[in-house]
């Protein structure tokens, strides 16, 4: 990928470092309570208790599904009508924008100037702050051309663990966006693991992994979310964990359709970037995953998609580049 020299994001915050402290875990309806996390002043709480709550936290989105429908349902403004059809969860989008024409974006003023983020001087930093600038300036566009005003998301660095107003974010959930605070969360060393333990190297898998976040941050500002956490509190498990895989399916669209537009604008792309992205997507599957850590594949239990699937999505954002094609909750087939 062509990121040297191009100017970095402003909305990072680099908590890399930062160990120990006290971070809590929100109780709904308890002012001010929270549970400590090991390592903080004043005890701690079991292995179990947090086993527990990462499971929770994974079947859940990561977050606490009763204070995302609080947040989400905040505000006013027409959103997605969701129905159900023929057996299985629908969203009836209002519509997806048309996007597929040819994509002409101005250059910012400032890109090509060797600018770099005072936060993120090293190379790897600097690499994700330079695509989250890339995704700003491609959904920047998009939503003006929807007449809407593109609300930026913050990206927080951290390394082991970290605080979001989604709960605790650890290592070993990997990278998550919280909707609470609409901000992106990655523990660096997961571009490691999604090369050694994912077979997924090359620093377009990983720009993949944030445009894949940052289109979770386009599913809120849409209304999208908030409708899916509306519809999965009516639905029996296995249905909301249906309607979860299609809101991930289209993050990775999403993700696609920035790769497009932001080649198209600044010729980012070298020879092999798109492969590199595909193979991320597969090795990141629900069955793949669950063959690695579980000798076995239990669809039901999906939550973002089988490998095929992943690569489907991804490939048909980039090679259409168009939002209306992105409509993972009325495709018949996934």
């Amino acid at each position: 990928m062509r990121w040297r020299g191009r100017e970095g994001s402003k909305n990072i915050e680099d908590h890399r470092g930062r160990t120990g402290g006290r971070f809590g875990i929100p109780l709904p309806g308890g002012r001010g309570r929270s549970i400590r996390m090991p390592g903080a002043r004043g005890g701690g709480i079991s292995i179990w208790t947090i086993l527990i709550l990462l499971a929770f936290m994974y079947f859940t989105g990561k977050c606490d599904p009763g204070l995302i429908l609080r947040e989400l349902t905040k505000g006013q403004g027409q959103f997605p009508q969701i129905q159900r059809q023929e057996g299985q969860p629908k969203i009836n989008i209002d519509p997806l924008p048309d996007t597929g024409g040819e994509f002409k974006q101005q250059r910012d003023s400032q890109l090509g100037k060797q600018k770099t983020n005072p936060q993120a001087k090293d190379d790897l930093g600097q690499f994700t702050s330079v695509v989250l600038r890339e995704t700003e300036l491609v959904w920047h566009k998009i939503f003006k051309q929807m007449g809407r005003t593109y609300e930026e998301p913050t990206l927080r660095m951290f390394t082991q663990s970290t605080q979001s107003a989604c709960g605790p974010g650890l290592r070993a959930m990997g990278p998550f966006y919280c909707p609470l605070d609409k901000k992106v969360y990655v523990d660096l060393s997961f571009y490691g693991e999604l090369k050694q333990r994912f077979g997924a190297p090359g620093d377009f898998a990983q720009a993949y992994v944030i445009a894949h976040e940052v289109g979770h941050h386009v599913q809120t500002l849409l209304g999208i979310a908030r409708q899916v956490q509306t519809q999965k509190a009516r639905l029996s498990k296995a249905q909301g964990n249906a309607l979860q895989v299609r809101m991930e399916l289209q993050a990775d669209c999403f993700a696609g359709l920035w790769a497009r537009h932001a080649d198209a604008a600044n010729q980012i792309l070298e020879e092999g970037d798109l492969e590199e992205a595909i193979r991320a997507a597969s090795k990141i599957g629900d069955d793949n995953i669950q063959r690695q850590t579980q000798g076995r594949v239990v669809p039901e239990a999906f939550t973002h998609g089988t490998s095929a699937q992943r690569m489907r999505w991804f490939k048909e954002g980039y090679n259409t580049g168009n939002m209306r094609a992105c409509d993972t909750f009325n495709a018949s087939n996934l």
